[in-house]
């Protein structure tokens, strides 16, 4: 069993100055990727940009510091942006501090619960198109920015349908000057990463950004023309006692489970990846507990949802992190940027912001795999990734979630029934004893043999029901070498056809039942019914039996 012990205390029993030393640098470069990511998200999921600062200090240092990973560098991610929107938008930021902490609270429950392993039953296609279509949203959600649009007093942009409507109807205000700092800031990330792979192309645009606005006095919008409160002081402790109103519970209980579900498979699967590039294991019941607790965290103190970023955990492994320490350096690295240098962020354009934001989402929608996907999955898992990826952007992500996980149960109980059948032969080859063998076997008179091929299940049991005995035969053997589980649905369908069998005046006889059906059969009083002996190893005793008139022992 898996230990709830956080990766921290494993890796420092030989952890060396060395060590140190690398972690140190790539905690710093970390810190300056994940500032103008922590400011954009933060606008985007409608708070103040300092809260995304709050939450990259907060739950960064505590994922580190508590995590089941040795990489993973937590902090606000686009997923969120869409969510804590609406959110903010229809319970304000104390309703999203109430669902934040209530999914802080879940998440360490899963993890408690050894929820960890639950992560390979969410079909890959679930989870590309639900982050295709977050990234959509996300992508629809900076139009305004990056244009510079003017929306009247009261138009609705909680939905991403709202925003679609509000951008058609107000394209007419578009401020040119806006377009022209936003393009030059996605030429910058564009080709940044050519001239430099050290600093982050993200932080060039900002300053480059933010200059040519200032210098040139251009009419667009800056995160200081919105924001002009922006502090930057430490975050404080500010849970209120309406957080505590069973009536305020009751209400966030939905959101608090969304960000739980997103928050865990979102971390656990940033964690899957790290694994793979340090050729590590990290813990993923200790990952959620951290997550949890982050999430507590962070909400208490102004923040918002966090989880653990792929981007920003990539850029900690590629700079030399390999243990906690270089997250808990990346915090404390931003606690400094925020004393020191948060008033210059005011200066920052909001093209500036929109721009990064595209980059996100085109890195998060991860086309040529979705374009893959379609080009060689089966129709039924094209068909739950579309419309996964549909309801994500047209409703929600709850929504989504539910119904393709709905979809891509049903379509694979239906390709698991496909693959079970029962069918009638009169000779058989013989493999069960030997490979290379060509000889029949010889079915005896009035005996009738069926084989049984694939799992037994509610879906599929109908099939045992398809056959009909008669009075014609003395002996029914069912071979059940290709059946590995059978569930309540079939037990009552084998029941139904013994009943069938006694009234013919047929004898039931059953090859090679394997392990688990043998004990569901014992547990039921099934093989009392039928008779213990009428039980064979292998079809040839089976067929022995039948010969002989169930004389064999």
């Amino acid at each position: 069993m898996e230990k709830l012990k956080p990766k921290l205390f494993s890796v420092m029993k030989n952890y060396s100055f060395a060590q140190f030393g690398k972690d140190f640098v790539s905690g710093i470069i970390v810190a300056v990727i994940a500032l103008p990511l922590s400011i954009a998200l933060a606008i985007a999921s409608g708070v103040s940009p300092v809260a995304g600062i709050y939450t990259a200090i907060i739950a960064g240092f505590l994922v580190s510091f508590l995590g089941g990973s040795r990489v993973q560098i937590a902090g606000p991610t686009a997923a969120f942006a869409t969510i804590v929107a609406g959110i903010v938008a229809q319970s304000g930021t104390e309703g999203l501090m109430v669902a934040t902490i209530l999914a802080g609270i879940l998440l360490i429950i899963m993890g408690l619960c050894r929820f960890g392993v639950l992560l390979k039953f969410i079909p890959y296609t679930i989870t590309t198109g639900f982050t295709a279509g977050i990234a959509v949203t996300l992508f629809i959600g900076q139009v305004k920015d990056f244009c510079g649009l003017t929306y009247p007093a009261g138009t609705p942009t909680i939905e991403t349908m709202e925003k679609v409507a509000a951008i058609c109807k107000n394209i007419t205000t578009i401020n040119w000057w806006a377009v022209l700092v936003g393009a030059i800031c996605m030429i910058i990330l564009v080709f940044w990463p050519k001239v430099s792979k050290k600093i982050p192309g993200s932080l060039i645009a900002v300053i480059a950004s933010a200059l040519i606005v200032k210098l040139c006095n251009l009419e667009v919008n800056t995160i200081g023309s919105l924001y002009p409160d922006l502090s930057n002081k430490l975050p404080v402790f500010t849970v209120t006692k309406k957080c505590f109103e069973f009536a305020t519970i009751k209400a966030q209980f939905g959101n608090a489970f969304t960000i739980a579900i997103l928050a865990g498979i979102e971390s656990l699967l940033s964690a899957v990846v790290a694994d793979s590039m340090i050729n590590s294991k990290h813990r993923p019941n200790m990952e959620l507990v951290a997550q949890g607790v982050a999430n507590i965290g962070s909400a208490c103190f102004g923040g918002i949802p966090a989880t653990g970023a792929i981007a920003r955990t990539a850029a900690n492994i590629k700079n030399g992190g390999r243990t906690p320490v270089a997250g808990m350096i990346h915090s404390i690295t931003l606690v400094l940027v925020l004393v020191l240098l948060m008033p210059y962020a005011k200066l920052i354009p909001m093209p500036c912001i929109a721009a990064i934001l595209f980059q996100v989402a085109w890195n998060m929608a991860g086309v040529k795999n979705f374009v893959n996907l379609c080009k060689t999955s089966s129709k039924s898992d094209i068909f739950v990734l579309f419309l996964t990826f549909i309801l994500t952007v047209v409703f929600d992500l709850v929504v989504a979630i539910e119904f393709g996980l709905i979809a891509a149960a049903f379509l694979f109980m239906k390709r698991m029934s496909d693959e079970t059948y029962v069918e009638s032969w009169k000779d058989f080859s013989d493999e069960d004893n030997d490979k290379d063998s060509t000889s029949k076997k010889i079915v005896p008179p009035r005996t009738l043999v069926y084989e049984v091929q694939g799992p037994m299940f509610f879906a599929a049991a109908e099939k045992l029901l398809e056959i009909n005995p008669t009075e014609d035969y003395d002996y029914l053997v069912l071979r059940m070498r290709g059946v590995e589980t059978i569930d309540s649905t079939a037990m009552k369908n084998f029941n139904i056809l013994c009943d069938r069998c006694k009234s013919a005046g047929i004898q039931l006889v059953f090859s090679h039942l394997n392990e688990q059906p043998m004990k569901m059969m014992k547990k039921s009083g099934f093989i009392e019914k039928v008779g213990e002996k009428y039980f064979a190893p292998h079809i040839d005793s089976a067929l022995e039996l039948c010969k002989k008139g169930g004389m064999i022992n």
